[in-house]
């Protein structure tokens, strides 16, 4: 890595070479991270401009920019200053002089080449293509992409109309609308990455050989030409709001269709797409939803500060081979642990391998990658993985005496240090650990379904865990790619003690006549991901009633929901509940009309609200802020009012 100069700023440090060749490095100061704040901007002005000078003066062939950090090139903007930049009287003044700095990069007389390892994502891309040349490693740590839709924002430093100049339209606007991360192949096929190297120490090679060539960028081809046909262009913007409309409402996130409009405006002028930035940009930045989004970044970066420093899993043992100890034993095996799988026989342990290779099909691009993950997961109907792992996890049904049973008989079997987890969804853990000789080892580990798309483990604490296991709990949830909140242990914890009033309350509007399929409208209308009964199907209702019983919640024996559960029809599992379910999706009926869903959204969501306050009070988790983010992750609650506590507090539920 090139040495840092004397003349340093805080963000760069730039020197040439005896080819005349300048080398800029970004290292942002005190993070693990590059990022564009307004300082690193300022810094970058200032040197932008001793380049104009140095090549004037033919001291200067050409820049490449490279990144100090091992955890990529730019991140994006600095997401800290977003609060204070959505002041109407700071930003769009802001954005004008980005705009014209990347303009600067992208008029000098010399190629300035983009070096790319790891992330480069947002401003970072683009600066990126900003430059006239981008060269990008091609691992699995690189990724490319615009995330900003996930703020509730859009590229404001030219990257709308620079993307749409490489890639081309369609493609540049499925990037933008989706927040997709790309790999550096895929970069490549769309253009935004001119050339691919193996790894990240050919970067400087690479990127000399550039200057001295003076490589220059192709543009898009002929879909430019057809987007200036403005029929052409407003049937496009028109199939991507519909595309946007079955992903997001435009009341809840207005930065997707707000993006679509400048694209309808201007998209056959890319420089025009840039020209209309600021004012498409600045209303969505100081908007509710923006800034909900944003204290939702921060309350899960919140998470990953949890745990033990050095912590280090490789072994995994899961006892429970149905469809959540199956699922998150393949969870594990996906990121990579050795993983031993335990049921009573094989019989009831194949179907879930079979599941887990259709994941890693999912997953991974190639049939040796599916099949590495599949050698390490291995079936133990013996359990004689339970001596080498080190995290044991119980996944079997909620019986106290039947969890209390596994337990006493793997205690004795452990190695010291592996942590003992139940993924039990309601049973207090104390009641569990009665049955072991050291009651502190036993935490709970409690995984959400479907385990690949739920980011939520709740690590739960009973009276008897030390810091040190509870920290270790958390750990691990973030080696697996696991967001972890800690919660007491109480029935139900936080997710289910909330979401069983909610879902119960739906169900017995259904049981007096009311249409399923409304009060389901209803809850998404309000932002939920998906309606209450779809979720009972969803979780299994054999599993709702379980948890509604252990937390006191009565089922009546004549109820529609038992009578269910008595034939066998238990949801989305078995392929009927209170739904038909057909590859993998609830066959819904026509939903009557109603004068204000989301208000009956609003009153359906209610019992959750009001549970979390509860939840709160009773010090289940250790602040609101934390019964937040917790019930966004784990129950998809919207995230773009902030949680059900930042809700309630802006009278929104």
């Amino acid at each position: 890595m090139i040495a840092p100069q004397a003349t340093d700023t805080r963000h760069w440090s730039f020197h040439t070479d005896l080819e005349k060749i300048g080398w800029l490095v970004i290292n942002t100061p005190e993070a693990s991270v590059n990022t564009l704040s307004r300082e690193a901007i300022m810094e970058l002005e200032t040197l932008v401009a001793r380049f104009e000078d140095l090549a004037n003066s033919g001291e200067l062939v050409g820049v490449v920019i490279l990144s100090g950090k091992d955890s990529g090139f730019i991140a994006g903007a600095d997401v800290s200053e977003f609060d204070a930049m959505s002041d109407f009287s700071v930003l769009p003044e802001a954005l004008r002089r980005t705009h014209a700095l990347f303009a600067r990069i992208e008029s000098l007389p010399v190629p300035v080449i983009a070096a790319i390892h790891g992330f480069c994502l947002g401003g970072g891309l683009e600066l990126a293509l900003a430059c006239h040349y981008r060269i990008a490693v091609n691992d699995e740590k690189t990724r490319i992409g615009f995330p900003e839709v996930n703020l509730g924002i859009f590229p404001g430093f030219g990257g709308t109309g620079r993307s749409i100049r490489q890639a081309g339209p369609v493609d540049a606007m499925g990037i933008m609308l989706t927040g997709k991360m790309l790999r550096a192949g895929a970069a490549r096929g769309l253009n935004l990455v001119d050339k691919l190297v193996r790894h990240r120490d050919m970067l400087h090679w690479e990127g000399r050989k550039a200057v001295l060539s003076k490589l220059k960028s192709t543009e898009a081809g002929w879909t430019k030409k057809l987007m200036a046909l403005p029929l052409v262009r407003e049937a496009v913007a028109n199939q991507m709001r519909k595309q946007a409309g079955k992903k997001a409402r435009k009341e809840h996130y207005p930065a997707p269709y707000a993006l679509i409009d400048l694209f309808e405006k201007h998209g056959n002028d890319w420089r025009a797409m840039i020209r209309g930035e600021v004012d498409a940009f600045v209303p969505l930045m100081g908007s509710p939803t923006a800034s909900n989004l944003r204290r939702v970044f921060f309350l899960s970066e919140g998470l990953k500060k949890q745990g033990i420093k050095g912590a280090k899993f490789s072994r995994v043992h899961v006892i429970g081979a149905g469809v959540m100890g199956g699922d998150i034993a393949a969870w594990c095996a996906y990121r990579g642990m050795s993983v031993t799988l335990q049921d009573l026989d094989m019989e009831r342990i194949q179907p879930a391998l079979d599941r887990a290779k259709k994941l890693f099909q999912k997953r991974y691009r190639k049939k040796r990658e599916v099949d590495a993950a599949m050698l390490r997961l291995t079936a133990d109907p013996k359990g004689t993985g339970v001596s080498r792992a080190d995290v044991i996890i119980e996944a079997v049904v909620e019986k106290l005496e039947v969890k209390q049973s596994i337990f006493k008989g793997v205690e004795d079997k452990l190695k010291p240090g592996a942590i003992l987890a139940t993924n039990t969804s309601s049973i207090e853990l104390e009641r569990i650990a009665e049955a072991l000789k050291d009651p502190a080892r036993l935490i709970g580990l409690h995984f959400f379904n479907p385990v690949a798309q739920l980011p939520l483990v709740e690590v739960i604490r009973s009276t008897f865990n030390s810091d040190e296991e509870i920290g270790k709990g958390a750990s691990f949830a973030q080696a697996i790619g696991k967001s972890p909140v800690v919660v007491k242990s109480a029935p139900g914890f936080l997710v289910n003690r909330v979401l069983m009033p909610y879902m119960l309350g739906a169900v017995e509007r259904v049981e007096k006549g009311e249409s399923k399929e409304l009060l389901d409208a209803a809850a998404v209308a309000f932002g939920m991901p998906m309606g209450p009964i779809e979720l009972m199907d969803t979780v299994g209702l054999d599993v709702g009633k379980s948890v509604a019983t252990e937390l006191g919640h009565e089922v009546p024996a004549d109820s529609k929901f038992a009578r269910l559960i008595a034939e066998g029809k238990l949801g989305r599992k078995t392929g009927e509940g209170f739904y038909k379910w057909e590859k993998g999706k609830a066959q819904k009926g026509e939903t009557p009309s109603h004068p204000d869903l989301a208000g009956l959204g609003k009153e359906l969501v209610k019992p959750l609200v009001d549970m979390t306050e509860v939840v709160v009070a009773e010090g289940v988790v250790a602040s609101p802020e934390l019964a937040d983010i917790g019930v966004i992750m784990g129950t998809g609650f919207a995230p773009f009012l902030g949680g059900p506590m930042k809700a309630r507090a802006d009278g929104r539920a």
